[in-house]
């Protein structure tokens, strides 16, 4: 539909049905073919208005969708289609690694595949848009939302981020590609810092640092054309972010450029009143209105106090035509006026699962699992004698908190996945909470006596990581450490292999495991994958795309830290007032960066080449060779560290990285290329521009053991 069309559109519509068309709510408002359910009498809601209902979130098939679509349109008015929307987050009914795994692939072209794929499944279902990626800036383990996220590394982050909006929505027309869905980045903006790591808590933060660290994903995602933003339900500057006008007008609209469709989060609008900045439904409308939220989420407060406040306030109908065609304009982009049901045909409307997406689960998980120790545990023989033991070894949670359509029961376990592989195993598991520990930790000293490799799959559930679940303790349950204490003692080849939704304190259990090996939430074929890397049939590539700490006290942490007056350094280690815990090291257990695989990497020659030309880059290059006997992969990282700087800066900081694979024995040279816009950081001034100056650059394969190899001068 052409753009004028969209405009006689709005023309014709009421202030109720434009009010209608920024409401977004759930099926069950539906269920019962319009008449008044549950939900619309709690929310005092007329049919009529029902059937001015904007969007609708959280179908689960596409029976679904064609079914409130059609009644829909029999019941409204103009006839404007719904626009479906989800949490597609790691997939849809096949389930990926989490994201957080997946940015621990270090790999834009992977998570690329993975939301394209997920697009897919999503799209078959009638979702029109998923509510991904999350760009928050995280720094805190104890948030149990690090799981969607990209980790601690903003350039990390910020490539990631925009590779899922490719992957989502594509390059073509999403009206003519049927096959992808529109992305909402979320959550704008600061939620990754809430105070204590505690969801949905205060977030107190600069400008400064919300500039350098929390936009920057923000921006590659809207670059790369995200079609909508979610707020988030925290603070900014003291005001709710739905509420926080300058937030959304001036740095989301104006300074990123964004001009898609602002939504709340779920209820958003309505807890305005919880935050105390509104005093009834018709002050949080008015104020999350007026600030620029354009769909209201699961709220009654634009449903039933906007229509009064327009026409209280007529000279609002301007920014209220300007919010109904961001809706219409969304739904235009994604063809529903020319066909509200998007490709689905009734009679044809059974999910579409396909084997290549099974077979791209299976190989995300093999490419983001992180092997962080590994004393010549690992890979297993054949025919070797392997007991695996613990909570995790037989378990189908794999899938983690937001795998709200995979199902459980399709997801292939560990113990399935090492039952395909030539070992002697014997697998001891229980369903965690199940069984009396004594009673277990006794039957695990047995079976481990006589085994060759002990595997324990110990972890969290996938209610322990995600949204609401915020933890003070970060180790393992006591059981499980007990377990692994005990038996250490019998039999002290161990290889844990832990599936966790964040980073875990693993200070106990290290020095009693030859082998650490990081599942993560790995997906439906996360079996599979796991068994894969166990026995050598692949090597494990991922990198931790956020430290593990060596303790709670810590949090919030980052590789790229602040300079300090009193910097701690190996020459005044023995001194008092400096920078440092009386009872723990500064650093963590195992910094961002880490992992490592089955070969073995060396870094040599290195060079830093100044440009010859104006305008040409500077040229950093080094060897790298494979001192093992097996073919390797390797992601070899770039940092630098502005050495003198307007503001303070990190010590550290991502620049480059490339995965390099190289076979047994393999020396290549590898080169990296940067010119001064690479080191622009934000200035005092809000500024964004790179100093005269020098430059440390570091390589190596994680931040906190890249080496020093030179500088180059701006």
């Amino acid at each position: 539909m052409e753009t004028v069309k969209l405009k006689e559109l709005i023309d014709q519509m009421t202030v109720a049905e434009k009010v209608g068309q920024l409401v977004q709510l759930t099926p069950d408002f539906f269920a019962q073919g319009g008449e008044i359910t549950g939900p619309m009498q709690q929310w005092q809601m007329s049919e009529d208005q029902l059937f001015t209902i904007g969007s609708v979130l959280g179908t689960h098939t596409a029976e679904q969708v064609y079914a409130i679509q059609t009644s829909y349109l029999e019941k409204s008015r103009l006839k404007i289609p719904l626009v479906f929307m989800a949490d597609v987050i790691h997939g849809y009914e096949t389930i990926f690694p989490i994201p957080l795994a997946l940015a621990s692939s270090f790999d834009a072209q992977l998570v690329e595949e993975v939301a394209k794929a997920s697009a897919k499944e999503a799209a078959e279902a009638g979702v029109h848009v998923t509510f991904s990626p999350m760009a928050d800036h995280v720094k805190d383990a104890r948030w149990g939302r690090v799981l969607e996220s990209n980790g601690e590394d903003p350039t990390l982050s910020s490539v990631l981020t925009a590779a899922y909006v490719r992957g989502y929505q594509g390059t073509a027309s999403l009206a003519e590609n049927k096959q992808r869905i529109a992305a909402c980045v979320k959550h704008f903006i600061g939620y990754g810092a809430a105070e204590g790591g505690r969801d949905y808590h205060t977030v107190d933060l600069s400008d400064l640092e919300l500039y350098q660290n929390y936009l920057p994903a923000f921006q590659a995602a809207i670059e790369a054309g995200a079609q909508l933003v979610m707020t988030s339900f925290n603070t900014i500057h003291g005001v709710p972010a739905t509420a926080n006008q300058p937030l959304l007008q001036e740095v989301l609209r104006q300074k990123l450029g964004f001009d898609g469709l602002i939504i709340s989060d779920w209820a958003a609008v309505a807890e305005l009143m919880a935050h105390r900045v509104a005093a009834d439904r018709k002050e949080a409308a008015k104020k999350a209105f007026t600030a620029g939220v354009e769909m209201d989420m699961m709220s009654d407060c634009y449903l039933n106090a906007l229509e009064q406040i327009i026409h209280a306030e007529p000279e609002m109908n301007e920014q209220l035509n300007k919010a109904v065609f961001h809706v219409l304009s969304l739904k235009n982009k994604l063809g529903l006026f020319e066909d509200p049901f998007r490709g689905l045909v009734q009679g044809n409307l059974a999910p579409k699962l396909v084997q290549e997406t099974r077979h791209l689960s299976r190989e995300a998980a093999k490419k983001t699992t992180v092997l962080l120790k590994n004393q010549a545990l690992l890979p297993l023989q054949k025919k070797q004698k392997v007991a695996l033991i613990g909570p995790k070894a037989a378990s189908k949670d794999l899938l983690g908190a937001w795998s709200w359509i995979g199902k459980p029961e399709a997801a292939v376990s560990l113990a399935e996945g090492l039952s395909q592989k030539e070992i002697d195993l014997t697998v001891l598991s229980y369903p965690d909470g199940e069984m009396l520990m004594s009673t277990f930790i006794d039957e695990a000293c047995k079976v481990v006596k006589e085994a060759e490799v002990v595997l324990l799959a110990l972890g969290e559930t996938s209610e322990e990581a995600g949204e609401a679940a915020s933890l003070t303790k970060l180790s393992l349950s006591r059981k499980q450490e007990a377990l692994i204490e005990a038996v250490s003692q019998v039999n002290p080849r161990i290889a844990t292999i832990l599936f966790c939704g964040r980073p875990l304190v693993l200070t106990a259990i290290e020095p009693l495991c030859q082998a650490i090996m990081i599942a993560w939430f790995p997906g439906s074929e996360g079996g599979n994958a796991l068994a894969d890397l166990l026995m050598g049939e692949s090597e494990p590539q991922g990198r931790l795309a956020m430290s593990f700490p060596r303790a709670e006290g810590q949090l919030p942490m980052t590789y790229a830290q602040l300079s300090t007056g009193r910097p701690l350094t190996e020459e005044n280690n023995d001194q008092k007032y400096i920078s440092r815990y009386m009872d723990e090291k500064n650093e963590p257990l195992f910094s961002f960066g880490s992992g490592m695989g089955y070969g073995r990497c060396t870094i040599t020659h290195t060079q830093i080449i100044n440009p010859q030309e104006k305008d040409a880059p500077f040229e950093i290059s080094c060897t790298l060779k494979n001192e093992g006997d097996v073919p390797h992969t390797t992601t070899l990282q770039l940092y630098s560290r502005d050495d003198v700087t307007e503001v303070a800066r990190p010590m550290r900081e991502l620049k480059q990285w490339q995965k390099i694979h190289l076979a047994a024995g393999e020396e290549r040279q590898h080169t990296f290329y940067v010119t001064p816009e690479d080191f622009a950081y934000v200035h005092s001034d809000f500024s964004t521009k790179s100093d005269p100056g020098t430059i440390s650059l570091y390589l190596g394969f994680a931040a906190a053991s890249a080496k020093l190899i030179g500088t180059l001068t701006i």
